[in-house]
């Protein structure tokens, strides 16, 4: 799969409406008993840190996890 490092940064309303989500998410997950990790936590602020586009953030959880396959 290709890097994906588009100039296409997310604007700081789509940042928010993400990081809305996802503590949404994360809330949920916490009560179905399955929360995030730190590092997966630290994993998508960082996501949210540096603006990227959800097509960015996206090649990049495939590429973790055809690595983490291999």
């Amino acid at each position: 799969m290709a890097d994906v490092r588009d100039d296409q940064l997310l604007t700081p309303a789509e940042v928010e409406d993400s990081r809305r989500r996802r503590l949404d998410a994360m809330a949920l997950q916490e009560i179905e008993g399955n929360p995030l990790t730190a590092d997966e936590i630290e994993m998508f602020e960082m996501f949210e840190r540096e603006r990227w586009s959800h097509e960015r953030c996206r090649a990049y959880l495939l590429q973790r996890v055809a690595r983490d396959n291999d």
